[in-house]
């Protein structure tokens, strides 16, 4: 057997991973214990205009910016995909995922539903995957639990979620967030990124300037 070679299973390329689902289902929390547990991946940072929560921290959490910051990222075409999701402005920066992808690491972004669908608009051979708690009942609960939405808003958020459970379809994966089981969702992410780059056909991955 000759002329074959076994060097795009030996070394696959990076990935990039794009983690989204209803406000609520559990996004921080889950990329938090993968970033404890020690999985190799990089970890992009959204910005956002947002007010900062107490328990969230900048550069970790999110990047916490003006919104005249965040029109002059625009104007530079510094972000992959950008939103106006409750009133105020989120988007996931290029260079650091492009820096990664260079150097061989895998990337994970955080977005909303809207900004799932632009980035495979954009980058079809991304991983995608959507987390979800097991009923809209269960997300209703640990949105109201966080008290940081007014009773409209909190409406608002569920009319939301029941039309991103809707969009299902654009995902390769569903992760299932369940209540104080945030290592079992962990670890079926991080199954996810194993499997696929055991691949017999990789993605390739580009991301244009």
């Amino acid at each position: 057997m000759t002329g074959m070679s076994l060097k795009p299973f030996l070394e696959p390329g990076p990935l990039l991973v794009v983690l989204s689902g209803p406000s609520g289902a559990g996004k921080d929390a889950l990329l938090t214990r993968i970033r404890q547990r020690g999985f190799p991946v990089e970890f992009i940072t959204t910005v956002t205009t947002r007010q900062q929560r107490p328990a969230e921290q900048d550069y970790v959490d999110y990047h916490f910016t003006t919104e005249a910051a965040f029109q002059r990222m625009l104007e530079k075409s510094e972000l992959l995909e950008w939103a106006n999701v409750y009133g105020n402005w989120y988007g996931v920066p290029k260079g650091p995922i492009k820096q990664a992808l260079k150097q061989g690491r895998d990337a994970i972004v955080k977005v909303d539903v809207q900004g799932a669908a632009t980035i495979k608009k954009l980058v079809p051979e991304a991983v995608f995957i959507f987390l979800t708690p097991p009923s809209l009942e269960e997300l209703a609960r640990r949105i109201e639990g966080r008290r940081t939405e007014s009773a409209p808003e909190l409406a608002l958020r569920s009319r939301t979620a029941e039309a991103e459970l809707k969009q299902i379809y654009l995902f390769d994966y569903v992760v299932i967030s369940r209540q104080d089981q945030v290592d079992r969702a962990a670890a079926e992410t991080e199954a996810i990124i194993t499997a696929e780059k055991c691949r017999v056909h990789p993605r390739h991955i580009v991301v244009d300037d």
